[in-house]
């Protein structure tokens, strides 16, 4: 079993709700509304948010989310009314990690915060990772360059401790999908590159160079440093 978490809804019906706290009473199940939760969640945070809302667009509400310190570094899924391309990529522009064709329902959520809570999970029991002057702390979800704080996403964060993992092998984009725990059918492959070039610019604005390389027509690879 996964670890205990904070659920944000915007469409909590009732019986969602009961069947969740069912399946899973360790979490914490709680309603959006026009904004972010007053109070700090003290688990791991993960956000469903609906295209459509009644008062807020489900964009608006994304962008909320990720601007408060208490949700800013939560998992952020919107759940679509249509899978048009359009679509996904202005959800990633508001801020989303990922999305989902709706509606929504408990196996969907729950195969989405159980299968992505597995590395994270076994992460947690690895000791610090380095790959030149950047220092990555699973436990912590923490990635430092020259002792400064990179805030990063929790996809681009495993992202970045599987390459380190991983050096000089080329990942599709298919697999890295996978790697996240993710349904590969169900996510875009261009979403990757939205992923990487988060993960690209939050390391340029610490002043950390860029460690991937684009492989044109494969993937991505992270080469290895000398010692």
């Amino acid at each position: 079993m996964s670890d205990p978490a904070t659920i944000l809804l915007t469409s909590a019906s009732g019986l969602l709700r009961e069947k969740l706290l069912l399946r899973r009473p360790d979490w914490h199940v709680v309603e959006l509304r026009d904004g972010p939760p007053r109070a700090k969640p003290t688990e791991p945070v993960w956000a469903f948010v609906d295209w459509l809302l009644p008062d807020i667009s489900g964009l608006e509400m994304c962008r909320r989310l990720r601007g408060a310190a208490c949700t800013r570094g939560a998992h952020l899924t919107m759940v679509l009314d249509s899978d048009s391309r359009e679509v996904r990529l202005r959800s990633l522009d508001a801020g989303a990690d990922d999305y989902l064709t709706g509606p929504l329902t408990l196996e969907t959520l729950l195969d989405r915060v159980e299968g992505l809570q597995g590395p994270t999970a076994n992460n947690g029991q690895k000791s610090l990772l380095k790959h030149g002057e950047l220092l990555l702390d699973p436990a912590a979800h923490q990635v430092r360059y020259r002792s400064k704080l990179v805030v990063l996403r929790p996809n681009e964060f495993k992202l970045l401790v599987h390459f380190v993992e991983n050096p000089d092998q080329v990942f599709s984009r298919s697999r890295l999908i996978d790697r996240l725990g993710k349904d590969v059918q169900g996510i875009d492959e261009r979403t990757v590159d939205v992923w990487i070039g988060r993960l690209r610019r939050s390391l340029r604005a610490q002043g950390a160079p860029d460690p991937l390389r684009t492989v044109r027509s494969l993937g991505y690879v992270l080469d290895s440093v000398s010692a």
